[in-house]
């Protein structure tokens, strides 16, 4: 079964969180710092935990409000004994009673142990500035949605991801055309010549991310992207405390079609970017033939912040390492009524200038 990890202060005995500032382990009671180094043996807990396994004899009168290892699970709380629910995938969270941090060590452990984590870098406050910061400079956001907007929650979720890396032999072909123009006297002529473009090479390419949360929207997070791989430490307990986490609910398997995807997609830029002094080019199709490759399990970063406009909600998420920020914001009416104005005047007096010069 998953094992509850605290991490308390030695001095004071309250809980410590993982502080992104001082990348340490940080009391905010006593204001102790502890090295990441110095929690090792708390992942001992994690190597010696067996799998997941949950057994359930289901009433077969009552068998849909009977919870099983696919749905939520139940925990206590060491510190103060409270109930903490989880549903499968959930690995690091924090008691809704007493606050205190906990990892649900048996849910990273074994073959779903992740091999990195990037840690945070930036903490809560930066978060809500980095996101008053990104609606301030929406020009069509709404003027009381500037003023009044307010995080209704925030929060810090290290994500799953799969990093795929590869050696791949890719070959494309592309139309691509030139135009020469001309005129004599009378006519004025124009020229479009097609060309048959073909490119191949080989290349290589390393932590392609795919998010293996299902909780997690896959455009979402790669609007976030990029991050940078190589703070990537080797995974350690330690920085989950004061966050939540999620291991992965998307198999390497089933992520791997999202990573051909990617994967192509990159080989015919990079393919792609080698034809000049063409007007057009058109890409025709394309080969892609992956070897090598191999994936590694990660944990990353990102802060999720939720705030209301009208009643509706509308959810931010930021790269915790490098405060990438995106999201949707609702448009002004009055604001894209006078854009639009201004250019239907624009092009009246343009229109009239025209027919001015004419009068003439």
């Amino acid at each position: 079964m998953a094992e509850l990890l605290n991490f308390k202060c030695p001095h004071c005995d309250a809980p410590i969180n993982f502080e992104p500032g001082a990348q340490k382990m940080k009391c905010p009671y006593c204001d102790s710092e502890f090295d990441i180094e110095a929690l090792k043996s708390k992942d001992e807990v994690l190597n010696s935990q067996p799998a997941d396994k949950f057994e359930w004899e289901i009433p077969a009168e009552n068998g849909d409000n009977v919870f099983d290892d696919s749905d939520m699970n139940v925990f206590a709380c060491k510190t103060c004994g409270g109930e903490i629910i989880g549903d499968a995938s959930t690995a690091a969270t924090s008691c809704p009673y007493c606050g205190n941090p906990v990892v649900l060590s048996g849910r990273l452990s074994g073959d779903i142990k992740p091999d990195f984590v990037i840690p945070f870098k930036l903490n809560k406050e930066q978060a809500k500035q980095a996101l008053k910061a990104y609606v301030g400079s929406k020009k069509f956001a709404p003027s009381v949605f500037k003023s009044e907007n307010k995080v209704k929650e925030i929060k810090g979720i290290y994500v799953p991801f799969w990093l795929f890396d590869s050696d791949i032999d890719a070959a494309a072909s592309f139309t691509g055309t030139r135009v020469r123009t001309w005129s004599d006297k009378e006519y004025n002529y124009t020229e479009t010549s097609y060309f048959d473009i073909f490119r191949a090479g080989s290349m290589s390419f390393s932590n392609i991310p795919v998010d293996g949360s299902t909780k997690m929207a896959d455009d979402l997070m790669e609007s976030i992207e990029p991050f940078d791989f190589s703070e990537a430490v080797d995974f350690q307990t330690a920085y989950l405390a004061g966050y939540l986490a999620d291991r992965y609910d998307v198999t390497m398997e089933d992520s791997i079609g999202r990573a051909n995807d990617r994967v192509r997609t990159s080989a015919e830029d990079a393919l792609r970017s080698t034809v000049n002094g063409f007007v057009t080019v058109t890409a025709n199709n394309s080969s892609v033939q992956v070897k090598k490759g191999v994936a590694k399990y990660a944990l990353y970063p990102v802060w999720l912040l939720n705030t209301e406009y009208k009643g509706e909600k509308l959810t931010f998420a930021m790269n915790g390492q490098t405060g990438k920020i995106v999201g949707n914001i609702p448009a002004s009416k009055a604001k894209l009524a006078g854009l639009f104005a201004g250019l239907f005047a624009g092009i009246s007096a343009l229109v009239y200038v025209v027919i001015g010069v004419m009068g003439l």
